[in-house]
């Protein structure tokens, strides 16, 4: 399993490994202390779960099939953030023939990453699973919140039950999901905190995009929001006061 050191360089402070040890450590116990009503809201990809294996598993596809011997090799960890420039560079591929292919292949990707065909290739970002698991142990109900559309649902269970993660099962564990792709991840995320206060009290989020988790500390100013600095969409947008940023879930 990577220690997700092959992500690149963050933008933001990321707490040391024994800061970062104690912070998760005080969510727990936050949730212990405010159970049964306690609520940990976790985003999906780029939170808990790695999606690189899938973004390989894309590229290898398209290089196979336009017969791009590097491509076909690809590697997860030859992607850092989401630019495929940068991961197809890291197979070996020459300049000329990246400036040849990325445009069809972010129509291919565009056809096979948000599927749950793909999906399920996910790997859980390292102590994320046992991590929910101590959330869920400690009376807390967990809520997955994730801009995924519902047609992922079938995948994304199936890659839980792969990785080990606690399963929705309706009860102490949900998975909330977009019920349409359209909608712009960060109306839909802003829907979801009124869902959330409505079903208890959130005492912590956990989110990759400054966007969202600064949302979640506006919306829930009590909660502690935390930052999963691993990568996303490379807005400029800074982190509001009071949130941390951490690398993994390993204690």
């Amino acid at each position: 399993m990577s220690d997700q050191t092959t992500y690149p360089p963050s933008l933001f402070p990321i707490l040391d490994r024994p800061a970062s040890a104690a912070l998760l450590a005080r969510v727990v116990e936050t949730a212990r202390a405010a159970a049964p009503r306690a609520i940990v809201a976790f985003d999906l990809d780029s939170t808990v779960l790695d999606n690189r294996p899938r973004q390989a598993r894309v590229l290898r596809e398209y290089g196979a099939l336009h017969r791009l011997d590097q491509l076909a090799a690809s590697q997860a960890d030859d992607w850092q953030g989401w630019d495929a420039r940068i991961a197809m560079s890291a197979t070996g591929l020459p300049r000329d023939l990246i400036d040849a292919h990325i445009g069809p292949f972010r129509a291919f990707w565009r056809e096979r990453f948000f599927t749950s065909q793909y999906c399920v290739e996910d790997r859980p970002i390292p102590g994320a699973p046992a991590y929910v698991a101590a959330v869920l142990a400690a009376g807390a109900r967990v809520f997955y919140v994730t801009g995924r559309p519902e047609e992922m649902r079938s995948g994304t269970l199936i890659c839980f039950a792969r990785t080990g993660f606690p399963r929705p099962d309706g009860r102490a564990v949900e998975l909330v999901m977009k019920p349409v792709v359209e909608e712009h991840d960060d109306l839909y995320k802003a829907r979801t905190y009124a869902v959330l206060r409505d079903r208890g009290r959130v005492v912590a989020a956990f989110d990759n995009e400054p966007a969202h988790i600064n949302g979640y500390r506006d919306a829930f100013p009590d909660a502690t929001s935390i930052h999963l600095a691993t990568d996303h969409s490379m807005r400029d947008i800074p982190l509001a006061a009071g949130i941390q940023s951490i690398r993994d879930f390993l204690s």
